[in-house]
């Protein structure tokens, strides 16, 4: 990303022309927040009055501050109000699939429904966010591919609005934060991939959370850059909780796709994982097998955010070293900030099947297009 201390070319990246002829499915597009005025012919009348009461107009996340520069490419018109729903979809479509060309996109939706204590609430507010995502979103543009948004602090509503919206052909994913309130392979998250299985739709971990725990291993930071750089750390301990509780012995057909965390520390994580594995097995005995074979086998990566080091041959090296050309899948996060130019989404050099793997192919068989 440009250095935003200083002015900075406000020029959308553009399309390669290496890509000119290949199918692209953007895998990380992000819906804005909806505020209570959007919500509210979806809520029953007693949650109504209890946001009226309250004063609550929208569940914000706390990961992309509006005006931070992370937050959306200078390029892109900032995010119209909350309430033009209408303004928000024109802006997707001029950027995603006419700028970029995208045949498809799949959408999340950020709102924090697990910073909600009230359970009964965040599956109320839950319903209404994904009705809200079918009426404005997915009945308005058949391109889109939408989260299941659920309350991930009572895995049995959770598997109720699977349940309910899992089998509605616009939705792919069930989405989590990757910032929990316990490690995701806990058996106490078990009934929300059941559901998702039931339902053939892959799970979405997401950038962010609002779980009550600090954020790093070491305690709260004190700035946003390193709240920022340490949602990685987050992604490698719920990769090694997914596989060590047994998450995949006991649903073989879970898909589980990480959004937005970046994926160049996943070698070093896998060689590590795999030599402790060895000598602690007799602990888990359910994994009987290299924890990297059953990681590379179950779970998916966003490209962005995307290390790249000056040296492209470096980043193509790493894309190898993951040992699998099946595990990466193409993204721009729109309306986000992570990259200056069309080449710096993916590194220049990778093999020609590979990249049209990653740019679509990848998306195609994770999702069930």
């Amino acid at each position: 990303m440009l250095d935003t201390g200083e002015a900075s070319d406000t020029t959308l990246p553009c399309r390669p022309d290496r890509w000119r002829d290949a199918d692209l499915i953007d895998c990380d597009v992000h819906l804005p927040v909806p505020s209570f005025d959007q919500l509210e012919r979806h809520l029953d009348q007693r949650w109504r009055d209890y946001m009226t009461e309250s004063g609550v107009r929208a569940v914000n996340p706390p990961l992309y501050p509006p005006n931070a520069p992370l937050s959306h490419h200078p390029g892109i018109v900032a995010t119209p109000p909350s309430s033009t729903t209408t303004a928000g979809l024109d802006l997707l479509r001029t950027y995603v699939f006419d700028h970029w060309q995208a045949s498809h996109a799949v959408t999340h939706c950020g709102i924090e429904i697990s910073a909600i204590h009230n359970d009964d609430w965040a599956l109320a507010m839950a319903r209404a966010v994904n009705d809200w995502q079918v009426a404005e979103w997915l009945d308005q543009e058949p391109r889109l591919r939408a989260s299941l948004v659920v309350p991930p602090q009572n895995p049995e509503f959770a598997a109720q609005e699977i349940d309910r919206l899992g089998d509605h052909p616009g939705f792919v994913q069930v989405l989590l934060p990757v910032r929990a309130e316990a490690p995701l392979g806990r058996r106490r998250y078990w009934p929300i991939y059941q559901a998702a299985e039931r339902h053939d739709l892959a799970v979405g971990i997401h950038a962010g959370g609002v779980s009550g725990n600090p954020i790093t291993p070491v305690g709260w930071p004190s700035y946003y850059l390193e709240d920022y750089v340490s949602i990685a750390q987050a992604f490698q301990a719920q990769v090694v909780s997914l596989v060590s509780e047994g998450v995949f012995a006991t649903h073989p057909g879970l898909r589980v796709v990480l959004i937005e965390g970046g994926f160049t520390w996943l070698p070093a994580l896998m060689w590590r994982f795999d030599k402790n594995w060895k000598g602690l097995r007799r602990e888990i005995p359910w994994v009987d097998q290299p924890p990297s074979e059953i990681i590379r086998r179950h779970i998916r990566l966003t490209t962005q955010p995307l290390d790249e080091p000056a040296d492209p041959r470096q980043l193509v090296e790493t894309i190898q070293q993951l040992g699998d050309d099946a595990m990466l899948l193409f993204a721009t996060d729109y309306p986000h900030w992570q990259y200056d130019s069309g080449e710096g989404l993916l590194p220049t050099g990778l093999r020609h099947d590979l990249e049209r793997a990653i740019l679509a192919a990848n998306a195609r068989a994770t999702y069930r297009f």
